[in-house]
């Protein structure tokens, strides 16, 4: 039995959490949502993702709020258009990459600003190749403007994204935040000192007048622990990060099995007041 009343404000996490890893979203989730939307409660969805990889998100559910690129830009769904976003200076990313190339054999990097991706050549991407499918020998060649994120990789596999975002945080922490949303590929994300899912999330909840204990969140990876932390209703996929439900209050199952959509479900149940 969930405890409390229905949320005022549901945020869930996308990729892993209620996007299946062939890239679809259930009829069963898409309804849930929307079922909730209907009742007046606020939808965000907060990810690591980009602006411009939401298109599929404003098509499938035609409503809600978006916090994207880890907590890095408050981001209008509907319109299109990045509402305000918190960057790293350019100081800090030059510090950052000197840092963690002596720390960390093997490193390479990409930084996202404006609407691109720009990475260095030995960089091997999953998905974008770069505004220029070329790359550049050195990303400090790039580095010209504020960033909203930066990822490093390790090409050797020599160290887990687990094992790179320890690193990276003992080296770094002081002006940077260090995640990941990818176990497999010894990928770390960096944001700007104090950005993350759950602080862009309060900042956003509290302009609604809306605290912790009005609000509920589902993730499935490091990069979303902070938000999980930060509500008092929280959910961790249960095949997600193995830390996940050390950090969430509650644990949903696999995305394959429409959990957060169960829960969803459930949460509408519940008394209004």
């Amino acid at each position: 039995m969930i405890p409390g009343n229905r949320p005022k404000l549901i945020a869930t996490d996308l990729d892993g959490t209620i996007v299946a890893n062939y890239g679809e979203i259930s009829e069963r989730t898409i309804a849930a949502l929307t079922k909730a939307k209907e009742l007046g409660i606020i939808i965000y969805f907060v990810t690591g993702r980009p602006p411009r990889w939401m298109a599929e998100i404003r098509e499938t559910f035609g409503f809600g709020g978006a916090i994207c690129s880890n907590g890095a830009q408050h981001y209008d769904l509907m319109k299109a258009e990045v509402i305000e976003e918190w960057l790293i200076p350019v100081p800090d990313q030059l510090e950052i990459v000197k840092r963690l190339r002596e720390s960390i054999q093997g490193i390479h990097f990409a930084i996202e600003f404006d609407h691109h991706f720009h990475r260095e050549k030995n960089y091997n991407p999953l998905w974008d190749v770069g505004v220029d499918n070329v790359g550049v020998n050195f990303i400090e060649e790039l580095m010209t403007q504020g960033s909203f994120k930066m990822l490093a990789k390790c090409s050797n596999n020599e160290y887990t994204s687990d094992q790179m975002m320890e690193i990276a945080q003992s080296q770094i922490s002081e002006f940077a935040e260090v995640t990941h949303s990818n176990s497999i590929e010894a990928l770390i994300e960096i944001s700007a000192k104090g950005v993350s899912k759950g602080a862009t999330l309060a900042k956003i909840a509290s302009r609604h007048k809306l605290g912790p204990d009005d609000c509920v969140t589902f993730g499935d990876n490091p990069n979303d622990f902070s938000m999980l932390q930060w509500a008092s209703r929280s959910w961790g996929i249960e095949d997600g990060h193995p830390e996940v439900t050390n950090h969430s209050k509650f644990v949903a199952q696999s995305v394959r099995l429409d959990g957060v959509a169960k829960i969803i479900e459930q949460l509408l149940e519940l008394p209004t007041t």
